[in-house]
């Protein structure tokens, strides 16, 4: 399903392939070569999601672009089944894993791996070449990669990142209730979307 938001509509060309359990969503555009497989969402939502040349992503990935943080995946990437790129800038061939998550101003390097459930934390960057194991988390600029149960040394790097300035344009301390209100004025804004006809 393809719809504009916020006024943009996706731009796949003919070369690309869209599944039709898949969607786009907004100022979305596609590179030549590309596959968007069943149940995947790029979602553009006040900014917007590139994708390269050949890139794959697969079932029930979600992809996701803002204003301030673009979703920018470049050429000959792999987005495994059920990985969450958001707001992430993804360089030439990388192989993001089944499960794995990117989150708003991170940045992978080109040719490196993030493994299965694997994490890179806000306003971090993974070096190129790097091999991020199975659900491990990589944090900081450039990143220190952490194991699940190294918690309290991932905190003090982890803390510095600001996770809820950058994703919820909130301050630390921030009730729930007023994060949640002002993103559910946010997504709003998916009220006047429009399907738009299939270019096919």
């Amino acid at each position: 399903m393809l719809l504009e938001h916020r006024g943009r509509q996706p731009v796949v060309p003919e070369s690309a392939y869209v599944a039709p359990s898949a969607v786009l969503c907004g100022a979305v555009v596609l590179g030549e070569g590309s596959r968007i497989l069943h149940g995947a969402v790029l979602t553009a939502e006040d900014g917007e999601v590139r994708l390269g040349e050949n890139s794959v992503v697969m079932e029930n990935a979600l992809v996701r672009g803002r204003s301030g943080h673009p979703a920018l995946i470049g050429d000959a990437v792999l987005v495994g089944p059920h990985a969450h790129v958001n707001g992430a800038t993804v360089e030439d061939e990388v192989f993001i894993a089944t499960g794995a998550a990117l989150f708003p101003g991170s940045v992978a390097g080109a040719g490196a791996e993030l493994r299965i459930n694997s994490v890179l934390h806000v306003n971090s960057h993974l070096e190129a070449g790097t091999i991020l194991p199975i659900g491990w988390i990589a944090a900081g600029n450039p990143a220190q990669l952490f194991s699940p149960d190294r918690h309290e040394e991932l905190w003090q790097i982890q803390r510095e990142l600001d996770f809820p300035g950058t994703v919820y344009g909130a301050p630390r301390g921030t009730s729930q209730r007023d994060v949640m209100a002002t993103q559910s004025a946010f997504y709003g804004a998916h009220h006047n979307d429009r399907v738009v006809d299939d270019p096919a």
